[in-house]
């Protein structure tokens, strides 16, 4: 018989149902329990059995969630995940999954379960974007359970989650941009925020710059590698984020006057350490040549220059930001732009720059209507 039902006391039922034999020819059941009257384990019998019929019966999995994503990010994240996202897959599983959810059965787990703890986590002031964040990892892993036929489906599949507002871009305008430069002259790196804005890359990326990616004869650099300081301490140099990340891009020769001079005093100083300097070729070092903490400079330095020069607080990484608002508003062609900065697409450009696009239109109209009718 492929399935039975056992009356156990009033209102109990156990679905028992085979499902094959095990390697030392043992007959193997699922069993379950079901609360309420026989017409319910009846239903219940027939759905498996038609399941069962179509080959897609999945034996639940009595693994609780918390070792299920140990496994997972060990066996199936890892892998294919650059450090900084898996720690970060890491970081998140820990804080928010885990002290909620990680003695849950695997077969267990449903979606109000899951749906609270993003509201647990909404009403403690985390943002919409965490939140979605957390959503991404935790679907993305029970996405291979269900892969592993260890879930029938995801139960994330199903979950409402919080609006994401799309926060106000910030960067300097023209007069800022010049201000804050005339603020930095003279500073130890004066020519690091000058880079950073004229190339618009990513603060990995001119963290992970070296020597051997600028090329003084053709005024270029070319983006090989990024930065990452581990959540565990060290750092290493991985790929850029994405394939087009890896890109050459040309250079001012103000900008080349600046790394010229900046290069002699960097190897002034690195003789006079002799062999305490640890030689990693960086453009962008500390005075023992080892990499630059993102978090230190713009802690120590770039938050203290923008005090200095009376400007409005903004990210590091807004920087990326000034150098693709200030070259879209002066009619730099988008591709051209979007080449620049390495982004993946020049909808990914557009999107993100589109408060700029208005002004834009603008001055197209009034260009055509110069050539239209010569005013």
């Amino acid at each position: 018989m492929a399935g039975q039902i056992i009356r156990r006391n009033a209102g109990t039922f156990t679905v028992r149902i085979f499902i094959g034999r095990d390697a030392s020819g043992k007959r193997k059941y699922f069993n379950k329990t079901i609360h309420g009257k026989k017409k319910d384990a009846e239903k219940y019998l027939v759905a498996k059995l038609r399941e069962k019929d179509l080959g897609i019966f999945v034996e639940p999995a009595s693994i609780h969630l918390g070792d299920f994503l140990d496994r997972w990010l060990a066996d199936t994240a890892k892998p294919r995940l650059r450090e900084s996202t898996y720690d970060s897959y890491c970081s998140i599983i820990e804080l928010y999954i885990k002290p909620k959810l990680q003695n849950r059965r695997l077969c267990d787990l449903e979606t109000h379960e899951i749906q609270k703890v993003y509201r647990e986590m909404l009403d403690s002031g985390l943002s919409a974007r965490t939140i979605r964040y957390a959503h991404t990892v935790l679907s993305s892993a029970l996405k291979h359970a269900v892969k592993l036929k260890m879930l029938v489906q995801n139960p994330c599949g199903l979950c409402d989650l919080p609006r994401q507002e799309r926060r106000e871009m910030r960067c300097f305008t023209p007069d800022e941009t010049a201000k804050f430069l005339l603020g930095a002259q003279g500073t130890k790196w004066y020519c690091l925020f000058l880079l950073a804005l004229e190339t618009g890359m990513r603060p990995e990326e001119y963290l992970g710059l070296q020597w051997k990616d600028v090329d003084f004869e053709n005024h270029e650099l070319s983006v090989r590698r990024a930065l990452v300081h581990r959540s565990t301490g060290g750092y290493l140099f991985t790929e850029p984020k994405t394939t087009r990340s890896r890109r050459r891009i040309t250079l001012s020769d103000s900008l080349m006057r600046e790394l010229k001079n900046y290069r002699r005093v960097q190897l002034e100083a690195r003789i006079k350490l002799g062999s305490s300097y640890e030689n990693l070729d960086l453009v962008f070092a500390t005075e023992l040549g080892t990499p630059l903490d993102s978090k230190n400079l713009r802690n120590r330095h770039f938050k203290p220059l923008l005090v200095k020069a009376g400007l409005t607080a903004i990210r590091l990484y807004d920087l990326r930001h000034t150098t693709a608002t200030l070259l879209l508003s002066k009619g730099i062609n988008p591709k051209i732009v979007s080449e620049r900065l390495g982004h993946a697409s020049i909808v990914l450009t557009l999107d993100t720059y589109s408060h700029v696009l208005p002004s834009m239109q603008r001055d197209a109209s009034d260009q055509l209507e110069k050539l239209m009718f010569g005013t």
